[in-house]
């Protein structure tokens, strides 16, 4: 008996290339451009950065945002991302551990530790990178902050973004995973003493549990998060717990929405 030989597809076109236009061009910094680079060059130089990275189980809390999702967006007007999830998650863990919220000032030897969490939100435009603040972040809902993420976004990104909504921040969340990054190691927004990037959820297999605690192999939703820290003022035993804080309150996927 003859067997024949597996269809196969055909192989996929290649994709056509959209090339830049910036391709082989010289083009002057703009003001914003320059004030990243000298930024984030002082970051480096001046302090002691060290990243941490946990990987966390996200498929409880993936549950939990697609049952509420429609109802969410019709009634807050916003989509139901991860983003205010890990929003909350963070700046909560921030009231547990505040050296990772505190500031150091190492000529006067002091370390300063808010009353308050003002959580600096990355957003990319087309001009830069700008980090607008959400303001006592640790006593909004995961709706509140959902609604002033996109507030905010849209300030910076159409130009209306005053100075009060950029100043003030004490701690950064960057979500790289928003581009398909699994985990970076972001860079400290000075004078801030850690910033936390979360990367892209993914679903793969995973070793994991069954009602009886056996092992199986299970498709699971996984997530890096990454926190670059001052290593003069936060230990990376500091991290490490804040960071385990985090991943529990979120594998727990118990929040109110």
């Amino acid at each position: 008996m003859t067997i024949a030989p597996p269809l196969t597809a055909p192989p996929p076109a290649s994709p056509a290339l959209d090339v830049s236009p910036l391709r082989g061009s010289t083009e002057k910094l703009s003001r914003l451009r320059k004030i990243i680079a000298r930024r984030m060059s002082e970051s480096l130089q001046n302090t002691a950065q060290l990243t941490t990275v946990v990987e966390i189980d996200v498929t409880k809390l993936a549950a939990l945002r697609d049952e509420h999702k429609q109802a969410f967006v019709e009634r807050e007007g916003v989509k139901l991302s991860f983003l205010p999830f890990f929003a909350k998650a963070a700046v909560e863990g921030l009231q547990v551990y505040p050296r990772v919220n505190s500031t150091l000032d190492l000529e006067a030897g002091t370390v300063t530790y808010p009353d308050a969490e003002n959580l600096g939100i990355a957003v990319d435009t087309a001009q830069g990178l700008y980090v607008p603040v959400i303001a006592d972040a640790g006593n909004r809902s995961v709706a509140e902050i959902a609604r002033r993420v996109d507030e905010l976004a849209d300030r910076v990104r159409s130009g209306t973004a005053g100075p009060d909504d950029l100043a003030g921040g004490t701690f950064t969340l960057t979500n790289t995973g928003s581009r398909g990054a699994l985990f970076d190691t972001p860079i400290l927004n000075r004078p801030q003493s850690a910033i936390l990037g979360t990367g892209a959820v993914v679903r793969r297999p995973m070793v994991a549990r069954d009602a009886s605690g056996d092992e199986v192999i299970a498709i699971r939703s996984m997530v890096y998060f990454a926190l670059t820290y001052d290593h003069r003022i936060v230990d990376g035993a500091d991290a490490a717990r804040y960071l385990t804080w985090v991943k529990q309150r979120l594998e727990g996927a118990q929040f109110d929405i």
